[in-house]
C-alpha cells in the first residue's frame, strides 16, 4: 500500500447524526460546515435569503443541510442528508438522518457505514425513547464511537449539574448496549459554544471541542486482516479478437485482500481455483484489497455468476440455509412469523420464509419480550429465516459487510427489515422451537 493511500484512509471519517425532532441536528450540522468554512458563499447567501424571507434576523443554518423542498417548509428532516467536507486534519463524510420515528430507518442506512455516530440531547429533556431507540440502533450495528451531543445548553443556563446528569443516565444506558465508547460534549449549536470553538460559557468543561473530538477520534480502515471476502457483481466475457479467452469476475473488495496465486473457493459451489489474475482500473495489479473495484481471474473455467462469493480456500465461511440474526424492522407493514420474503445478502438474492421471532427488545429496560409474533416500524428483536438456497454469511462481528442482509417484500420490492446475523446485546435465551416444518416448499 502506498504512502499517498495510507494517509487518505487514515484521515477519512464517516460519521452519522442522530436525535428526536427539534434536537438540534441540522442546525449542529449547518453550525460545524459554517465555523469550520466548509461552506460555500452562494450556499451560505442563499440560506441568508430564505432566513430573511422567513422574517429571520440571523442566518438558519439548520437550511444548509436540510435540501429538500418538504424539509425546509417543515423545518424537520426527511431524507439521510450526506454531506462531504474537509478541514487540515481530516477528511470527512456525514449522514444528516432525520428524528421523527417513521423515519428512523433512515439512521440504519446512515450509520450502517458509519464509524461514529452522533447522538443529540435536548439539555431540556434529557434522554427520551427516540434517544434510547438511537442508541440501540448504534450498539446492533457495533458503531465503534459515539458522542452523546448534548445541545441547547444555552436554554439551560448552561449548568454542569444538566449536563452531568444526562451524560451518567446515557452513558449507563449505552454500556449496557455494549456501546464500546462513549464521549459526552455540552453544546449550543445555536450560539456556537463547543461546536468548533471553546465556550467561554462553560469553563467547568475541560474535555475537547465537537470538531476537536471528530478530528481526532481514532479510526481503523486497515480491514485487509479481516476474512478476505469478495462479492461476485457481474462476469465480463468480452469475447473478443483481442480477447478470445478472457473472462473475469468484477466485484467491489468486501473485506480482506486477495493476491495472485492465491488459492481461492467459490461459495455456494464450494468449487475450489487459484487467482491467475487481478485487474484493478484496466491495469494488472499482484494484490487488491478492501474497498477497491477489481476484476479477478481464475485458472479453471467454472461456473460463477452475480450472486457468488470468492473467498480464500483457508478461510472459507459455512453454508447455511438456516439464519438467525438480530434485525431492525423498518417497514410499515408488521414482519410475521411465516412471511415470505427474499433476502438479499451481498449481491445475492434468494426466497426466504420467516422461520420464527424468538424476541422483541424493549427499549425502556432492554427486556426481552419473547415470541412477540410479529414485529413493526421500528421494532428490535431476533428472527430465525430459512432460505431456499444455502449462504455463506459471516457473523456481523467478524464483518459487517457480509455479516448483514436485507429483507424485501417480493410483490412490490420494499425494503422490510434490516438483519445483522449472529449474537448481539438482544440475544435471547435459546428459545425451543416446537414449531413443526408444516408446507415450506424448499
Amino acid at each position: 500500500m502506498s504512502t499517498t493511500t495510507e494517509l487518505s484512509e487514515t484521515t477519512l471519517l464517516r460519521f452519522a447524526t442522530a436525535g428526536s425532532v427539534d434536537d438540534g441536528k441540522s442546525t449542529l450540522v449547518g453550525r460545524l460546515l459554517h465555523d469550520s468554512k466548509s461552506v460555500l458563499v452562494d450556499q451560505l447567501e442563499a440560506v441568508e435569503r430564505a432566513s430573511a424571507s422567513r422574517g429571520q434576523d440571523a442566518p438558519d443554518l439548520a437550511l444548509l443541510t436540510d435540501g429538500l423542498r418538504a424539509e425546509r417548509e417543515q423545518g424537520i428532516t426527511i431524507d439521510v442528508a450526506y454531506r462531504y467536507f474537509a478541514t487540515p486534519r481530516r477528511r470527512f463524510i456525514l449522514a444528516d438522518t432525520p428524528g421523527h420515528v417513521q423515519y428512523t430507518r433512515n439512521m440504519v442506512t446512515g450509520a450502517s457505514t458509519a464509524e461514529l455516530t452522533v447522538i443529540l440531547v435536548d439539555a431540556r429533556n434529557g434522554v427520551v425513547e427516540q434517544t434510547r431507540r438511537h442508541a440501540a440502533i448504534a450498539a446492533l450495528l457495533r458503531v465503534p464511537h459515539v458522542v452523546l451531543a448534548v445541545n441547547k445548553m444555552d436554554l439551560v443556563d448552561y449548568q454542569e449539574s444538566v449536563f452531568a446528569a444526562i451524560a451518567e443516565e446515557f452513558t449507563a444506558y449505552a454500556l449496557e448496549l455494549g456501546v464500546p465508547e462513549i464521549t459526552a460534549i455540552p453544546i449550543s449549536a445555536l450560539a456556537g459554544d463547543n461546536v468548533v470553538d471553546p465556550s467561554a460559557n462553560m469553563d467547568w468543561y475541560g474535555g475537547p471541542t465537537f470538531l476537536e473530538h471528530l478530528e481526532t477520534v481514532p479510526v481503523t480502515h486497515d480491514l485487509s486482516h479481516c476474512h478476505a471476502r469478495l462479492p461476485v457483481q457481474y462476469v465480463i466475457r468480452p469475447q473478443t479478437a483481442e480477447h478470445p479467452d478472457y473472462r473475469g469476475y468484477a466485484g467491489q473488495i468486501a473485506a480482506g485482500s486477495f493476491r495472485v496465486g492465491e488459492s481461492v473457493t467459490v461459495l455456494p459451489s464450494g468449487r475450489a481455483s487459484r487467482i491467475s489474475g487481478i485487474d484493478l482500473l484496466g491495469e494488472p495489479v499482484d494484490i487488491a484489497w478492501t474497498t477497491q473495484s477489481v476484476t479477478v481471474l481464475l485458472e479453471d473455467d467454472i461456473d460463477i455468476s452475480r450472486g457468488d462469493l470468492l473467498v480464500p480456500t483457508k478461510d472459507a465461511p459455512a453454508t447455511t440455509q438456516d439464519i438467525e440474526a438480530t434485525v431492525c424492522h423498518v417497514a410499515d407493514a408488521p414482519l410475521t412469523v411465516g412471511h415470505r420474503v427474499l433476502l438479499k445478502h451481498g449481491t445475492r438474492t434468494v426466497k426466504a420464509i420467516v422461520k420464527d421471532i424468538p424476541s422483541r427488545l424493549t427499549l425502556d429496560d432492554l427486556s426481552l419480550h419473547p415470541h412477540p409474533g410479529q414485529l413493526v416500524a421500528n421494532d428490535i428483536g431476533r428472527v430465525k429465516v430459512r432460505t431456499a438456497e444455502p449462504l455463506p454469511v459471516d457473523s456481523y462481528a467478524d464483518s459487517r459487510r457480509t455479516g448483514s442482509f436485507i429483507l424485501i417484500d417480493p410483490s412490490d420490492g420494499t425494503t422490510l427489515t434490516a438483519g445483522m446475523v449472529g449474537e448481539s446485546f438482544a440475544s435471547p435465551e435459546p428459545v425451543k422451537d416446537e414449531a413443526e416444518d408444516d408446507g415450506w416448499d424448499f
